[in-house]
């Protein structure tokens, strides 16, 4: 299995991630940083008014610049879904996803929740060549194709409007028994003359070669015998969130309620190990909250570096701060 080390690996890229991966890179740390998408759960908010800088805001325009910036400074990004993480015998971290091993002196556990997989037939198959799961990040690869989008209330109708400026046609499969009429975006998508809407139907299966090629389609109605196949080279997924934290529970220690258990800086139960955002046990849940412990995680993190390497802590603004610390149980 391929290999590639990094300084640090981020998993998940939302404001907590995100932010992670800004401050590492800033260091001229070696940041990757994997997850299914960009943004997670702000990709559901249309109005972000309490943000600081921004009166009004959408959550998938603030996850945009929140990547651009990261990218902008070095970190890497890989969009798939971490399939197990340990710890080696040298000190450092394992992370794998499908086909590929990465290895990282630290570890910033970021994810929140994750996209909710539909499990249909061929979604694993072709996920990364035609089946996706964040439009932002994979969306500039499928212009002027036909492509779809299946998923259920405003975050698969916002996701619609980037796409269709992007395809030549795109399907919104829609897996409600209807949207309201007053909708913004519905309405917005209505106009357009490449946009399909398919109400009420379900994806049934994925099939290609080496990528996508069809999307089978069935009617979500009791006994209905409807069902369309469209001929896309690309399918998006936006079904919502879940919360996955059992393949670390063996690695930092969690709460009753399966969130990571940290300290003001970020650390967890595990030497290396460093958590923010969502996904941690700190009750509250909100995008600028998540990005301010996501640059808390990134400059332990970072530091713990600097140990390994037997230099000196980078300073804060204010002092050099220590990491040996681990939280209570």
């Amino acid at each position: 299995m391929p290999q590639d080390k990094y300084d640090c690996i981020v998993i998940g890229a939302a404001s907590a991630g995100l932010t992670a991966a800004l401050y590492l890179a800033r260091q001229s740390a070696s940041t990757l940083v994997i997850s299914k998408d960009i943004g997670g759960q702000a990709l559901l908010t249309d109005d972000i008014e309490n943000y600081p800088g921004y009166n009004q805001i959408s959550g998938f325009e603030l996850m945009n610049k929140f990547q651009q910036q990261a990218a902008a400074y070095g970190a890497k990004f890989v969009y798939d879904e971490v399939t197990e993480v340990r710890k080696l015998e040298n000190g450092n971290f394992s992370v794998k996803i499908r086909d590929q091993e990465y290895i990282s002196t630290a570890l910033i556990l970021a994810f929140g929740k994750t996209p909710r997989n539909l499990d249909v037939p061929g979604e694993e198959t072709f996920r990364g060549r035609g089946v996706s799961y964040c439009a932002v990040c994979d969306g500039p690869l499928y212009k002027k194709v036909p492509i779809a989008v299946v998923g259920i209330g405003e975050h698969v109708l916002q996701a619609a409007v980037y796409l269709s400026g992007l395809a030549s046609k795109l399907y919104v499969v829609y897996k409600g028994s209807r949207i309201s009429q007053d909708d913004e975006l519905y309405q917005q998508l209505k106009e357009k003359e490449n946009v399909e809407f398919l109400i009420n139907y379900s994806v049934e299966k994925i099939e290609g070669e080496m990528t996508v090629k069809t999307v089978s389609i069935k009617g979500n109605a009791k006994d209905s015998t409807d069902s369309r196949e469209l001929k896309v080279e690309g399918l998006f997924i936006e079904m919502g969130y879940v919360a996955r934290t059992e393949f670390v529970k063996d690695l930092v220690n969690l709460t009753k309620s399966s969130e990571i258990i940290t300290d003001k800086l970020g650390l967890t139960s595990q030497e290396g190990v460093f958590a923010a955002g969502d996904v941690t046990d700190i009750p509250y849940k909100q995008a600028v909250i998540s990005a301010g412990q996501g640059s808390a995680a990134a400059l332990s993190a970072y530091n713990y570096i600097q140990k390994k390497l037997g230099k000196t802590a980078v300073k804060s603004d204010w002092k050099t701060v220590k990491v040996e610390a681990k939280p209570s149980q």
